[in-house]
């Protein structure tokens, strides 16, 4: 029997290699003579530029950068010629946050920004940039900031990043002449525009702490800023699938800057060549963290469950939550929720999948 174990990271708490790893000791405990293929997906969230410096040869750069709300936080970048990778999640991420940390009006995506900047002097030309995962709704302004773009208030003083309800406070944009010369390739797991019932801010606000009272009037100051930022490069603001991953970072990056979309799911699939694993696989095990209406926005899981039904495959899906049981897969081995005010909840998250695996697994 051969099985392929394809997880999505596990936002949070697991790495797709890291819940991959764990899928695959507890099979090789119950199945010694199965042949096992990892091989980690991901849709543009977390650990998109590991998945791709594992199929591309790509080699790492470490720099300090800052975290969401401002920390010290270890970034990473990828390079490849005139190409650089890297995940807004790694700096700019959920997952650096615990849940009562999670400040919507505060969080900026400037550390992004500042790996950027660091790729660009290192000789970037081209930026792919992973959306998924992202703690903030800023319209990627913390990224422009980085890279010289001034957003100031009404006495023309710049707004700081992590500065309390920054976006309210900008009134005027500058450009800078020095703004590097780049474009961007921004690799969405979800396929939301930023605005509407189904966009950014109703659908991913709640989740980055956005209070639902606060949701209209933030939409209004965010309508407000795009038109102010289009205005200024003499574009027109078309919203677009995809502007609603990541806090409209593929939104304000398009108006300075040429700009790619490309869904996650299906780059990744194809870098991986994807498609020949299943068709040699008997079973496909997938996983995420929670399965939900989202995920059928163009999440691995749901994109590798279309697969595994083309070629007519076995598919597990392990996750918490309930709304996987009717979408399909062969069987759902369902996690019991974490408490992500623990302190430890990232080791309780590996002991649960470990267990879930050894206990339940094809019974």
């Amino acid at each position: 029997m051969k099985i392929l174990v394809a997880p999505n990271a596990f936002k949070g708490t697991l790495s797709a290699f890291e819940a991959g790893r764990i899928i695959c000791d507890q099979l090789k405990i119950k199945y010694p003579e199965a042949i096992i293929q990892l091989t980690p997906i991901a849709d543009g969230g977390d650990g998109t530029c590991q998945l791709l410096s594992e199929s591309l040869g790509l080699k790492p750069s470490h720099r300090w950068s800052l975290g969401p709300l401002g920390r010290p936080a270890k970034g990473v970048f990828f390079l490849k010629d005139e190409s650089a990778y890297l995940d807004v999640s790694k700096v700019s991420g959920l997952g650096l946050l615990a849940s009562n940390e999670l400040d919507v009006k505060t969080a900026s995506t400037f550390g992004t920004g500042l790996l950027i900047r660091e790729a660009v002097k290192a000789g970037a030309k081209e930026i792919v940039l992973g959306l998924g995962g992202s703690a903030t709704v800023d319209l990627g302004i913390g990224i422009l900031q980085a890279l010289g773009i001034q957003f100031l208030d009404q006495n023309g003083r710049e707004v700081i990043p992590f500065s309390p309800d920054f976006l309210k406070r900008v009134m005027h944009v500058q450009r800078s002449p020095t703004l590097p010369k780049i474009e961007f390739t921004l690799l969405c797991d979800v396929k939301n525009s930023f605005l509407g019932s189904e966009g950014a801010i109703p659908v991913y606000g709640p989740q980055k702490g956005l209070a639902n009272e606060d949701l209209a009037s933030y939409e209004a100051q965010c309508t407000r800023l795009l038109k102010l930022m289009y205005k200024k490069t003499n574009r027109d603001f078309i919203d677009k699938s995809g502007f609603g991953a990541a806090g409209g970072i593929a939104a304000g990056l398009s108006a300075f800057f040429d700009v790619k979309i490309a869904f996650g799911a299906s780059y990744i699939f194809n870098a991986l060549s994807i498609d020949k694993d299943i068709k040699d696989a008997d079973l496909i095990i997938t996983g995420e963290g929670r399965y939900d209406s989202q995920s059928r926005s163009g999440k691995a899981c749901y994109e590798l469950l279309q697969l595994a039904k083309k070629y007519q495959k076995e598919i597990y899906l392990i996750t918490s939550g309930d709304e996987g049981f009717d979408e399909g897969f062969s069987k759902v081995l369902q996690l019991p929720d974490l408490d992500f005010n623990s302190p430890d909840f990232k080791k309780k998250a590996a002991r649960n999948l470990e267990a879930v695996c050894s206990k339940q697994w094809f019974s």
